[in-house]
């Protein structure tokens, strides 16, 4: 038997699957609810968290974060939910990218939604508005965080697609990873099944999902 995979092979195993496959693995624990792609979806978001809080509608602690920023983190920002004024924009996710984010989740608004639309890199966010930050403060870098009622900390995987952001902690993920594949095995079965007209009610015995 071939040994888990860890590290950077773990998290690019998971950018090969969809969201809903890992949320029914994780025991319907509270997910994020709100958020959605901004950018121009080409592929699944899967990396590190690097994790901020900030008082709604103030950015400083982010731009921090960018300072800190290592390749393949997701930046995942606790801004509360305030959808009032943008939290980044075209400039900040371009630094982000520039720097080897694997993706931005912002529980609150960005702007320049045109911009961050037709780019491929990951934006996750709740709306988009025109009205900038503040940069004042306070913060928290690198500390637990609730983003659309879904909890993450530092180093937490973090995975987005077009369903949405999923988060769990490093410790697990490998049996983790063993499930959804698992799944996603049946779920290809119960397709093919479907294909030649002998589907017979499977998917309703079946733990997990609701398709």
């Amino acid at each position: 038997m071939a040994d888990a995979p860890q590290g950077s092979e773990l998290i690019d195993a998971f950018r090969a699957l969809a969201t809903p496959l890992i949320s029914d693995n994780l025991a319907r624990v509270p997910g994020a609810v709100g958020l959605r792609p901004f950018h121009r979806v080409s592929g699944v978001m899967a990396g590190r968290a690097l994790t901020v809080r900030t008082r709604p509608g103030d950015n400083q602690f982010i731009h921090r974060a960018l300072d800190l920023l290592q390749p393949g983190d997701v930046i995942v920002v606790d801004g509360g939910g305030y959808e009032g004024r943008a939290l980044v924009g075209e400039i900040m996710t371009s630094v982000a990218a520039s720097r080897g984010a694997a993706g931005i989740v912002i529980d609150g608004a960005i702007r320049d939604a045109g911009a961050i639309g037709r780019s491929p890199f990951p934006c996750f966010a709740r709306s988009a508005i025109h009205l900038g930050p503040y940069k004042d403060g306070p913060g928290a870098i690198n500390v637990p965080v609730c983003i659309g009622g879904m909890v993450v900390g530092p180093g937490d995987i973090v995975v987005g697609d077009e369903d949405g952001v999923v988060a769990f902690p490093i410790d697990g993920a490998a049996a983790l990873l063993a499930a959804v594949l698992a799944q996603e095995s049946r779920e290809a079965d119960i397709m093919q099944s479907i294909r030649e007209n002998r589907y017979q009610g499977a998917y309703a015995r079946a733990s997990g999902g609701s398709h």
